[in-house]
């Protein structure tokens, strides 16, 4: 199993990994792989450091196994002490409305901003993901390594390659599950992330490949109303693994926009870092095909707590309150799953 947690030149290790192993072109074998959102620290241009991570996790982990073993069921079960947040709700609004200055000064159009939480956690963290199996996330199996696990409720896809077509399908814009989305607010966010992601797909596909088929449809996912729309193109002759992550990662809808300018602005303002959330996890097949969670509606178990992330994007005519209710209406389904107490 490859762990790795240093972000500079992970992406040519993955690779390293992979041709070492003889994994390209074998059969009856997939690879598991997890990304950190701290991989983005390459991408920053910002001196100020970065905020500290709440548990300690590989930034990317990739592990080959045969198809033919099958799931481990828990027989344990788990514990959860009290949730606690790392952000009140005034941090959070100071945060937001420090978002809402930026783009007023012209340096981003939009960031997303996250809040976490945490509690103690007893039991088997293989019992996290059966309690979110009724979410129907993309990557429902769990994953992890000596003494962390990552559990995913996730709907979103981060991204895929089916031969040459290479597909992201972004999420923005959310309400209570049976609720419509609707709203210039809204529509304005999710098409600048659209945008985005049009750009990155351009960097590593055909001219003129980039399509749209998919663009703000309204689907009810992991316990929660979005705006989904896909886009797609076809990859150009040659293009490798590690060229496609370093073209696309992170998840322009967990970022905003310009995404680097958006990566500086969330180190700068988020009291903890992102861990398990906002990278992506999924698996990689020998032919070259993969499919990868955006990994939002995320938990991590380490060092005998669990932690989970949500937030959203912030654009101009944000109001904090209403974006801080936001973040609970994503976290309120997992709380739930797990049988928590919801703290709002």
């Amino acid at each position: 199993m490859l762990e790795l947690y240093e972000a500079g030149g992970a992406f040519d290790a993955l690779e390293a990994y992979l041709d070492g192993e003889g994994f390209w072109g074998r059969e009856g074998i997939v690879a598991e792989l997890y990304l950190g959102y701290g991989l983005s620290d390459c991408l920053r241009r910002s001196a100020v450091a970065a905020p500290p991570e709440p548990c300690r996790l590989p930034l990317l982990a990739c592990r080959i196994r045969s198809l033919t073993r099958p799931g481990r069921v828990s027989t344990v079960g788990y514990e959860l002490g009290e949730w606690v947040r790392s952000w009140d709700d005034q941090g959070y609004a100071v945060a937001i409305e420090a978002v809402r200055a930026a783009i007023a000064r012209g340096e981003v159009y939009q960031a997303n901003l996250v809040q976490h939480l945490s509690a103690p956690f007893a039991g088997d963290a293989w019992a996290v993901a059966l309690a979110l199996r009724h979410l129907r996330p993309l990557q429902p199996r769990p994953f992890g390594g000596a003494g962390w696990t990552v559990a995913s409720a996730s709907p979103e896809l981060f991204l895929a390659r089916r031969g040459r077509r290479l597909v992201t399908m972004p999420i923005k814009g959310t309400r209570p599950a049976g609720f419509d989305v609707a709203g210039a607010k809204d529509e304005a966010e999710h098409t600048m992330i659209v945008d985005l992601e049009r750009n990155d797909l351009a960097r590593v596909c055909e001219p003129g490949s980039i399509r749209w088929p998919e663009l703000m449809a309204q689907r009810e996912l992991a316990g929660v109303t979005h705006l989904v729309s896909r886009v797609e193109g076809a990859l150009r002759p040659g293009i490798r693994l590690g060229e496609i992550l370093e073209a696309t990662f992170p998840g322009g809808s967990i970022t905003g926009a310009p995404k680097i300018a958006a990566v500086d602005l969330i180190a700068e303002l988020e009291p903890v870092g992102r861990g398990a959330s906002m990278g992506a996890l999924g698996v990689l097949r020998p032919d070259g095909d993969f499919e990868l969670a955006l990994t939002i509606r995320t938990l991590a178990v380490a060092e005998g707590r669990i932690h989970l992330w949500a937030g959203g994007g912030i654009v101009w005519d944000s109001n904090p309150e209403d974006e801080i209710e936001e973040s609970w209406v994503k976290a309120r389904p997992i709380l739930t799953a797990l049988g928590s107490r919801v703290l709002a």
